[in-house]
């Protein structure tokens, strides 16, 4: 595949231009988009962009990162602090996600949304209020591990690095999850299923399929 080389703004301004004549396939007035990556690829700053871009052309958007619906350490860590199985499958609590997320953007629905629900550093719930996503609004979920789900996406964004790239900018301590995101691109392909593909070795320099 052909990539292009781009800088970080011009890539939040042409995603948002996108998004502003985008149509959800199922009619819902608001746009669903995954800003998909491994944590050393920093998703949650291009999904920030974009809402910023967003913002400057007059649509509201909602950056929710997936780090907030983690499950409780209880759960999250029963087979111990490094087990690779159990970040692949269970460490995300997609029930909620599709409960306190996504179902309120489904058509006709009221667009009340929470941002977030678990805080993995106190490992309680954050008791974040409420948000109102506008119709015509925009959610932006950044996290890794996003396009293997099924959640109702109407533009996905995966940020690649390769495994040199990936091991270089996973902190050391970190390092045991590297088998869940070569088992994510193996059973997901999310560089072959995504919307829009953006190569993030160089966190100076991105490249991206247009």
């Amino acid at each position: 595949m052909r990539l292009e080389a781009i800088t970080w703004d011009r890539l939040g301004d042409r995603l948002a231009d996108r998004l502003l004549d985008l149509e959800p396939a199922d009619a819902a007035p608001w746009r669903r988009v995954a800003v998909d990556g491994a944590p050393a690829a920093r998703p949650g700053d291009l999904a920030e962009r974009v809402a910023e871009a967003l913002r400057l052309r007059g649509r509201p958007s909602l950056v929710v990162g997936a780090d907030g619906f983690l499950r409780p350490a209880s759960v999250r860590l029963e087979y111990g602090h490094q087990d690779v199985d159990a970040y692949y499958d269970g460490w995300y609590d997609t029930g909620a996600l599709w409960r306190e997320v996504f179902d309120p953007l489904q058509p006709g629905e009221s667009g009340r949304v929470l941002p977030d629900l678990w805080d993995p550093v106190t490992d309680r719930a954050t008791r974040s209020p409420y948000t109102h996503l506008p119709p015509g609004g925009v959610l932006l979920l950044h996290g890794p591990l996003l396009l293997r789900h099924w959640f109702p996406f109407d533009l996905s964004v995966h940020l690649l690095l390769t495994p040199a790239a990936l091991r270089r900018r996973t902190p050391d301590g970190e390092h045991w999850t590297l088998p869940a995101f070569e088992r994510y691109e193996r059973e997901a392909d999310p560089s072959g299923t995504a919307d829009v593909l953006v190569r993030a070795d160089d966190p100076r320099r991105p490249a991206w399929n247009g």
